[in-house]
């Protein structure tokens, strides 16, 4: 994919530099001809008005030293003869051919005639008389003066563009292809069983909606394994009961062969069962612990649990609102620890709000955490630090803090924290922030939170004013 992007930009932009280097090298050398003929157009200007008061030689001499502007024996004079026994005139260096000089007179004129090393600029004059004729040579190097330079300038941008769009190329194509390597290789990964590895949801939206499908696929494959061992660990469980019934039968068949042989394939079969519960135990607990390294989508979490809540808020007649949840949002936390302390807090909301009471959930995506604020218009919390505590000894009003202790657990678990206070809806806002590493930027992320929790309140502010207005 990279070298086909490198390819498609250096087949473009050489494209594009020919159609333009092209053209403009030919409208190059144009303008050089046509400024060596203009400085031979205005050489010849110089002797039109002397020829127009004299044809005497020396005057005539004399206006053609001052009118060589450059080296000498470039103009020439052809002045017709003035009476029967007069000579035609001939001043300076001649070189166009008489047939070249005489179409000059006829047609009236300037012209140019070509000569050997260059052309020859033939302006009519006219004069006592007749017409005279003032040649001037331009030769060759001053029609091309100037152009190879300027051919070699267009050249050299041609190439820079070209050296320029293959680089910009090759960065949009690292840019594309290292996501799309980084998801082929977690894909062996998780083929070999590495069920912890998941793929960052980012570069083009085609690559963040694929990455995000695999991460969906690799939480899936590990929901399966998990049930699997549990349905393996709970057949083993069942297969206790008739065992015992087979070694108490076996017990009674007495001494004989035949019962010994019984007795000891129960025995075996007894530890054979007893290894594929240890095994499946033991494969739970990893596939759990792989689950909870992975983390999950917060994003879908959210959507799934609201799903499941709004059935009842509709019930209440209660006015829900979810936003920031559109988008893929992996944090560090088992999917099932997160569902359970969105049930939690939602909970909290049914049970402490009375029914027709709106609440929100939002989810806000920083660089280095996650916030989820759970708000609702209720009549808000007395006491929050009260709340917070009420998980580690219970409280007076009936409620034991259970709910928002699983929570501050599932936060605390990343280095994050929760915070509760008075929400845009006016009622309580429960304020989840969960790191992304591990807790090892835990005071950082505080700091940050509390940045942003300002900034998303006087977002929130202004929304709720928006809506009132409305």
């Amino acid at each position: 994919m990279r070298w086909a992007l490198v390819k498609v930009a250096l087949a473009v932009t050489v494209m594009v530099v020919v159609a333009f280097a092209i053209p403009l090298g030919l409208v190059v050398k144009e303008m050089a001809s046509d400024r060596a003929f203009s400085n031979a157009e205005r050489q010849a200007a110089t002797i039109g008005p002397v020829l127009a008061i004299t044809t005497d030689r020396t005057q005539l001499e004399r206006a053609l030293a001052s009118a060589e502007t450059g080296p000498g024996g470039r103009i020439g004079i052809h002045v017709p003869a003035g009476g029967a026994n007069a000579r035609p005139l001939e001043i300076g260096t001649r070189r166009a051919a008489p047939q070249d000089v005489a179409a000059a007179v006829r047609l009236g004129r300037a012209s140019i005639s070509p000569v050997p090393g260059g052309s020859c600029l033939l302006q009519p004059t006219a004069v006592a008389s007749g017409i005279a004729v003032v040649e001037v040579f331009v030769p060759d190097e001053a029609l091309t003066n100037g152009v190879t330079t300027s051919w070699v300038v267009l050249a050299g941008v041609g190439l820079a563009l070209i050296i320029g769009s293959v680089a910009v190329a090759d960065r949009l194509g690292t840019k594309m292809v290292r996501p799309a390597e980084r998801l082929a290789g977690a894909a062996h990964d998780l083929g070999k069983g590495k069920l912890g590895v998941r793929v960052p949801e980012d570069g083009p939206k085609e690559l963040r909606s694929a990455a995000s499908a695999f991460n969906s696929m690799a939480d899936q494959v590990v929901q399966l394994l998990t049930n699997e061992r549990e349905l393996a660990a709970d057949l083993s469980h069942r297969l206790r009961t008739p065992l015992t019934v087979l070694r108490l039968n076996a017990a009674s068949l007495g001494d004989t062969p035949a019962a010994e042989q019984t007795r000891a394939a129960v025995a075996q079969l007894e530890r054979e069962v007893d290894q594929i519960i240890r095994t499946a135990r033991e494969q739970k607990a990893h596939t759990q612990q792989v689950a909870a390294a992975a983390g999950c989508d917060a994003a879908e979490v959210i959507r799934e649990r609201m799903a499941f809540w709004s059935a009842l808020a509709e019930d209440e007649g209660r006015t829900v609102r979810i936003a920031g949840a559109d988008r893929p949002v992996r944090i560090p936390v088992a999917r099932p620890d997160l569902a359970a302390a969105l049930d939690a807090m939602l909970g909290n909301v049914f049970r402490h709000t009375p029914e027709g009471t709106a609440f929100a959930v939002d989810v806000h995506n920083a660089d280095d955490a996650v916030i989820v604020l759970v708000s609702d218009a209720g009549p808000g919390i007395e006491d929050p630090d009260a709340a917070l505590r009420r998980g580690h000894g219970g409280g007076g009003d009936g409620s034991t803090g259970l709910g928002l202790d699983i929570v501050r657990r599932l936060a605390e678990s990343t280095g994050g924290d929760v915070r509760i206070g008075r929400s845009v809806l006016g009622g309580t806002e429960v304020r989840v922030w969960l790191a992304r590493e591990d807790g090892r930027q835990a005071a950082h992320g505080v700091r940050r939170g509390h940045r942003l929790r300002r900034r998303l309140g006087a977002r929130g502010r202004r929304a709720l004013r928006a809506g009132r207005g409305s």
